[in-house]
């Protein structure tokens, strides 16, 4: 729509809104809205807001595995619609901390001594969030250890990754993620890694570890 230098100003102070708790600010003064656009989504606006109360207050999300939605509590657990929530949230990353911590001091390790690798089993969200972290943050000059992955059912690639791992498998923790327990894609990939440490004669038991809900 075109507006004159007058109307254009009105428009930026009527639609211009700065949230200074978010650090946010909102300019819908260029969008094709009007005040009879704002009436129309009120009704709308506020059913998004309850719906969000209600997940946020424990509702059931997914009714397929009758499962609620809070991954925002593992960022701040005092969200969670009870404390024993609250508290499982907490304990369990207090051992996932203490495991990692393990792992760097050696006092969990492979057969080969210290672990130097980790090869991380997994599809969809359970390798890409992982796979993200590591290329964001990762630094092969300070890493602890170095990332592997197993993100699909390409054989070709897997025996790829195997190979470039080569003679360290024996130093290599497999990390298998599925939040079912049952994703086909990740067994598959673990029984391949499994029958890689068969072959090396290594005990893949003591280089594995799984994460699922």
């Amino acid at each position: 729509m075109k507006y004159s230098r007058q109307e254009w100003w009105e428009r930026f102070q009527k639609y211009y809104t700065e949230f200074p708790k978010l650090g946010l600010a909102v300019d819908l003064s260029r969008m094709n809205v009007d005040d009879a656009f704002f009436a129309a989504m009120e009704p709308r606006m506020q059913k998004a807001f309850a719906d969000m109360a209600a997940l946020e207050g424990g509702a059931i999300a997914n009714p397929d595995e009758n499962r609620r939605v809070g991954h925002y509590w593992l960022r701040n657990p005092s969200l969670a619609p009870t404390p024993e929530i609250s508290r499982e949230i907490e304990e369990t990353v207090t051992r996932v901390k203490d495991f990692a911590a393990k792992i760097h001091a050696g006092a969990i390790h492979g057969a080969g001594g210290n672990f130097q690798n980790y090869l991380l089993i997994g599809i969809g969200g359970s390798a890409l969030g992982p796979q993200f972290v590591a290329h964001a943050l990762g630094n092969p000059k300070t890493d602890r250890l170095k990332p592997f992955f197993f993100d699909n059912t390409d054989p070709d690639g897997m025996e790829r990754v195997l190979a470039t791992i080569g003679t360290e498998l024996n130093r290599t923790l497999c990390i298998i993620i599925s939040k079912s327990g049952g994703t086909k894609e990740t067994r598959n990939g673990m029984l391949i890694a499994e029958d890689a440490f068969k072959r090396a004669k290594l005990d893949f038991g003591q280089h594995a570890v799984a994460i699922t809900m």
